[in-house]
């Protein structure tokens, strides 16, 4: 077994420890005292370099925490569509290495609708469950069920083909099948935080059709909408705090549910015009707000045609607070972001060896009838902003029509706690 570590960056007092060690210790390294073991696993930023470690023999495993507290937020992998089985292939973009993990909770029967803090957030078509799953832990939590949006006024599973009762948002009732409030109800699910590190964690929901949003409180048994951000429903995101909920005029919501009641406040600025999509995201030291630009694409594979949207162009604005108002930028500079289904992230690519900065990634997140193509050809890839060309990653090209199926990939950040 080697660790792949330059041991010269490791700070002074690990090498003083090390040269203290008698020969017969630099031979039989299971003889390392623990205490210099947990000093060295403190300094592995890589979950995988982690996992290596502790392979290595009983003694190092046994001197190390098999959950780490230390790691920062790790390079998202890419989780593909679901086959046959129960496991579920997880992909590192930058190297093409495939992780499987066994995942029966993510279903043929089950659909995902978010990823956040190396969680995922699961919604069961043949029941209101709403599942929360970490796939590296296998640590699960269950959510307030559909049932308990306000908007629900009834389930019943006999009812077949209507066992949804739902109201909008300007009073008219209506049924939905369980097939329609699977796929359709809910669009996106982001948490504040790992409940493995935080139990007092909020997650926050987009509703799809009536544009609300809707939090619940780890512990409490229903959802709330949120009624002044409603339509605030592009994008959500939470910093320090508070949640960010982006209008698709670019105008954010700026959301505090941590009392009794939430509070609302607003960031005007002038009006963004065109575009498609809208997404929020927070780097070190500033809001940005990325528009996504889609067209309508003809795409004929096995002698058939099919209608789907394919992005074309993404642009890129930084909040100024001075006025307020969004001023656009031509650069990130090592900065990549990471759109889709996910809660929007941004890194830095000098943190991940193989990286390159200036870069956007994105999923395919918008429209259901690119899921359900028996071609499985999605919308996603990566922008370079530099010349605002778009390209295949490596590891999934574009017009590839093999088993790529429903759903489209997701951005998943792996996280053991």
């Amino acid at each position: 077994m080697s660790v792949d570590h330059d041991w010269s960056e490791l700070p002074p007092e690990l090498h003083h420890g090390l040269s203290e060690l008698s020969p017969e210790l630099h031979r039989d390294w299971s003889e390392l005292p623990p205490e210099l073991l947990h000093t060295i696993a403190n300094y592995l930023i890589n979950l995988t370099d982690y996992l290596h470690f502790r392979a290595v023999c009983s003694t190092w495993r046994s001197s190390t925490p098999a959950t780490p507290i230390n790691l920062p937020c790790q390079l998202p992998w890419l989780m593909l569509p679901k086959n046959r089985s129960n496991r579920r292939g997880f992909i590192n973009f930058v190297d093409n290495k495939l992780h499987f993990l066994n995942l029966p909770e993510a279903s043929n029967r089950r659909r995902r609708c978010g990823s956040s803090h190396g969680w995922l957030i699961i919604v069961d078509e043949s029941s209101p469950l709403i599942l929360m799953i970490n796939p590296i832990t296998k640590v699960t939590f269950n959510l307030p069920p559909v049932t308990q949006f306000p908007n629900v006024l009834n389930f019943d599973f006999y009812s077949v083909g209507r066992e949804y009762t739902v109201r909008s948002s300007d009073g008219e009732v209506y049924t939905r099948n369980l097939k329609e409030m699977c796929d359709l109800f809910i669009r996106k699910v982001v948490i504040s935080s790992s409940p493995s590190r935080d139990p007092n964690f909020i997650v926050m929901a987009i509703l799809n059709e009536t544009g609300e949003l809707a939090y619940c409180k780890n512990g409490e048994n229903l959802w709330n909408f949120i009624d002044e951000a409603r339509f605030y429903a592009e994008d959500v995101i939470y910093f320090e705090g508070l949640f960010y909920a982006v209008h698709k005029s670019g105008e954010i919501a700026v959301c505090d549910v941590t009392g009794n009641s939430p509070s609302v406040s607003f960031i005007e600025t002038p009006r963004q015009i065109g575009g498609d999509m809208q997404y929020l995201v927070r780097t070190n030291d500033e809001f940005l707000l990325v528009t996504r630009y889609l067209e309508l694409d003809i795409d004929a594979a096995y002698h058939q045609l099919d209608v789907v949207y394919k992005t074309v162009e993404f642009c890129v604005f930084r909040l100024v607070l001075e006025g307020p108002r969004w001023e656009k930028i031509n650069c990130l500079g090592d900065k990549m972001l990471f759109l889709g289904e996910n809660s929007s992230l941004a890194l830095l690519a000098s943190d991940f060896p193989g990286c390159v900065g200036n870069r956007i990634y994105f999923t395919d997140d918008y429209c259901e009838a690119n899921y359900d193509g028996v071609n499985g050809n999605h919308d996603l890839g990566y922008y370079k902003l530099e010349d605002g060309s778009i390209e295949a990653l490596s590891c999934y090209p574009r017009n590839s029509h093999s088993m790529l199926r429903w759903p489209p990939p997701i951005w998943f950040t792996p996280n053991p706690c």
